[in-house]
């Protein structure tokens, strides 16, 4: 069962090495590729040297567009299962043998790691929470599934869907979109309980004064998107 962890990384050249490096000697069985997003920094510079697995974007993407080409390179690699997770150190790799396990115990499609099944560990802004709260209220009223960390980057695709998110996959803040997707598509989703870490160090994608920005955007892409399937399908 080949599995490969995609990292998108934005400005990351502060952390990344403490996340590779946990990889290489605790969890070997995993592949992985950096997806340096036009970093401004020495992220480019940090992981040649290191002689790390990288694919580096002629210019920033986003967040989106950073995560798709990962999923392009599992594609054209042929593995079994995708994991998106953040270079930021967030994501404990430890939990990714207990998710799959829970996939293939279940018949998933996709595992999402939640921040709010157990609680634990950092959960987010009180108001980044309440837009969470209402963006999960929004996905079940579109699609009627319930998801509760809606938008966790914290992820695993199979092969099936690797596939349709390497053609469709929005550029901006692409995870609630991409569960409208995969329920559209027919997909399985299971929510795993973890706990995250707070960001330590990098640029993370959102930033205070583009919250709202955020809200109105992915509210009105997440109906569209739902509109858009009803009509296909």
């Amino acid at each position: 069962m080949r599995t490969l962890l995609i990292i998108p990384a934005y400005n990351e050249a502060d952390g990344i090495s403490e996340l590779i490096e946990n990889l290489q000697t605790n969890y070997p069985q995993y592949d992985y590729i950096i997806i340096n997003d036009g970093s401004k920094d020495n992220t480019k510079k940090l992981c040649q040297q290191k002689g790390y697995h990288i694919l580096n974007l002629p210019f920033n993407l986003g967040i989106g567009g950073a995560v798709q080409t990962g999923y392009k390179y599992a594609c054209e690699n042929e593995y079994d299962y995708t994991v998106q997770i953040d270079g930021d150190g967030q994501h404990d790799p430890a939990y990714i043998e207990e998710m799959l396990d829970e996939m293939l115990k279940d018949k998933a499609d996709i595992a999402i790691g939640s921040r709010f099944i157990q609680k634990k560990g950092f959960q987010s802004s009180k108001l980044r929470r309440t837009g969470i709260s209402f963006l999960s209220m929004l996905i079940r009223i579109c699609t009627g599934k319930k998801i509760y960390d809606v938008t966790s980057g914290y992820r695993i695709a199979n092969a099936k869907y690797s596939r349709i998110f390497a053609q469709d996959y929005s550029r901006d803040y692409p995870e609630p979109e991409a569960i409208v997707t995969a329920v559209a598509w027919g997909a399985k989703i299971i929510e795993f309980p973890v706990e995250m870490k707070e960001r330590k160090m990098g640029t993370s994608s959102i930033s205070p004064v583009r919250s709202v920005y955020y809200m109105i955007k992915v509210t009105l892409a997440i109906i569209i998107r739902r509109i858009s399937y009803g009509v296909r399908r």
